[in-house]
């Protein structure tokens, strides 16, 4: 993906905990998907009694620094996992085992807390999925010469609110040569969610769009010629393009909104991790700048 998959992030290899050596005390959660660490680790360091010869075990309490180090090194783990799979779609079975693993170590600094949708708020930037509805776009984007996937964004809207709030997926995409590269147009799939649980959401799902069509300078020469004087006509059609906008309301056969349970697993300033509920895949993201639509 285009830019740095590790950018925001900032971690002390020397005060690595895998170079220190130190144990993990670990407690299972309801949870199948989350292992519960305590926040603090603990050595046991044996030392001579000289008149027993009998060894006592000295116990080090680490610092809440130490473990925000340790935190970053796991996150800094996940992204390393995830970096060369193109966002998800070129693993192996093994591959996805050891991201999983990855995904748990990060989840269990976070297990039980509950969302704060002030700091859930604001844009992510998908860094790597499981879930079949996205990984098609990248399949299709990797047989067809004629359709590319840019960025992929998750846009929450809820600052302000304590039940629940609107959630947008922003995908870019483009038609080489008729748009520009990567983000000739968007698509987006608007929902509002509502907060079911410390950890889950329910997205309710209402809206596709598709806008913010950018066409490329071959086709916009083709159109208006640069070296003849746009006409009014060929000057309102490159604006109905720009200004273009269609929208679809999202229903089932049925005619009632289509929903879905999101879990939102790990959540902190700069890295989101969720998990669609009933086997619909993982997502990792990492904040972004704010998108304007």
């Amino acid at each position: 993906m285009p830019g740095d998959i590790f950018s925001g992030f900032h971690t002390d290899v020397s005060r690595s905990r895998l170079a220190q050596k130190m144990d993990v005390i670990a407690f299972p959660v309801c949870s199948a998907a989350v292992i519960r660490a305590v926040p603090f680790k603990k050595s046991l360091v044996p030392t001579p009694n000289s008149s027993t010869n009998v060894h006592h075990q000295k116990v080090v309490h680490y610092s809440a620094t130490d473990a925000e180090t340790e935190l970053e090194d796991k996150k800094y783990e996940l992204l390393g996992v995830i970096r060369d799979t193109q966002r998800g779609l070129v693993t192996t079975a093994d591959q996805r085992s050891v991201i999983e693993e990855a995904l748990v170590s990060v989840e269990a600094f976070d297990a039980g807390e509950a969302i704060d949708l002030g700091e859930l708020d604001g844009t992510w930037r998908l860094q790597y999925t499981s879930a079949p509805d996205v990984l098609i776009l990248f399949e299709s984007a990797a047989r067809l010469p004629f359709f590319q996937v840019g960025q992929i964004f998750q846009k929450f809207e809820c600052r302000d609110e304590s039940n629940g709030g609107v959630v947008r997926n922003i995908v870019k995409w483009s038609i080489p040569s008729l748009l520009e590269e990567q983000e000739g147009a968007t698509l987006l799939v608007s929902a509002k969610f509502s907060v079911v649980s410390s950890r889950n959401i329910y997205l309710q799902f209402e809206e596709i769009a598709l806008n913010n069509i950018n066409i490329s300078e071959e086709l916009q020469a083709l159109i208006a010629p640069a070296i003849l004087p746009r006409s009014f006509i060929s000057f309102q059609i490159l604006q109905f393009i720009r200004a273009f906008k269609a929208e679809f309301p999202v229903r089932n056969p049925g005619r009632t909104s289509v929903g879905g349970l999101y879990y939102l697993s790990y959540l902190d300033k700069n890295m989101l991790l969720g998990r669609a509920v009933g086997g619909g895949g993982v997502f990792v993201f990492t904040r972004a700048q704010a998108i304007v639509l």
